[in-house]
């Protein structure tokens, strides 16, 4: 990739071209980590809904430790968008290119040592299986709020259920029978096709990349997470060398 195209994706200055494809490519990541932390833990972990939803059944029926396991995921999910915004305040404070790559690195080393560690751990089942759980959705609170904050809460790449609305939606208005038959007739209803086409796609890469993720996973295990690590890492590269270069 042209290193000018790579500052764009995740340098301080934003384009509507370069948010659009920055979330396609974190949506195909957040895809391929779901699917494929399914596989290892058999739980999803981008599905806040879900677990919210999971704590309360665990509560009503007295599964107490089932229950406190879900809040962990939630918490970790919240504590990783939390961290997200921090790591991008500082660098926007410190006037920093990298103010937007700095969460990506952070995730792409946690997916790294998750990768190269997994196999390792899951020796320990009672330990690792909640560690996954909530190290994943850390991850997915840490990605959902890089590409929430750099698009000002037009794109999101874990949440499914909200990209599935908006189309729906969109394509409501698209087949709309827009009807004049009156003098003074209302402003016609009209889908916007950019952002249909935007949904679709993000619908789309969160797809492929759960269907490789799943079949990496399938095939190779843990080890399976450190091509996307590198996906991140190439991501954030060029606008970190910036900084270290200005410094």
């Amino acid at each position: 990739m042209p290193i000018n195209y790579l500052r764009s994706l995740t340098g301080r200055q934003r384009t509507d071209d370069a948010n659009r494809h920055l979330g396609r490519s974190l949506a195909f990541v957040a895809g391929a980590a779901n699917a494929g932390g399914f596989l290892a833990v058999g739980q999803y972990t981008s599905h806040m809904s879900g677990i919210v939803s999971s704590v309360a059944d665990d509560l009503a029926i007295g599964e107490i430790a089932l229950a406190i396991s879900a809040l962990g995921a939630f918490l970790a999910f919240l504590i990783g968008a939390a961290t997200s915004a921090v790591l991008i305040n500082w660098g926007r404070r410190h006037n920093a290119n990298s103010e937007y790559a700095l969460p990506l690195l952070l995730e792409a080393l946690l997916l790294l040592g998750f990768g190269l560690l997994g196999a390792n751990l899951e020796q320990h089942r009672l330990l690792f299986v909640p560690t996954t759980v909530a190290l994943l959705c850390y991850v997915m609170g840490l990605q959902n709020a890089i590409i929430t904050k750099i698009s000002k809460a037009e794109i999101r790449t874990t949440h499914v259920t909200g990209l599935v609305t908006d189309i729906g939606i969109e394509l409501g208005k698209l087949f709309y029978w827009n009807r004049i038959d009156r003098a003074e007739a209302p402003p016609p209803v009209l889908a916007n096709r950019r952002r249909l086409k935007l949904l679709g796609s993000l619908l789309g890469m969160f797809f492929i990349g759960g269907l490789l993720g799943a079949l990496g996973f399938k095939h190779i295990g843990f080890v399976s997470t450190v091509p996307l690590a590198a996906l991140l890492l190439l991501l954030a590269a060029v606008p970190m060398f910036d900084d270290f270069k200005a410094r």
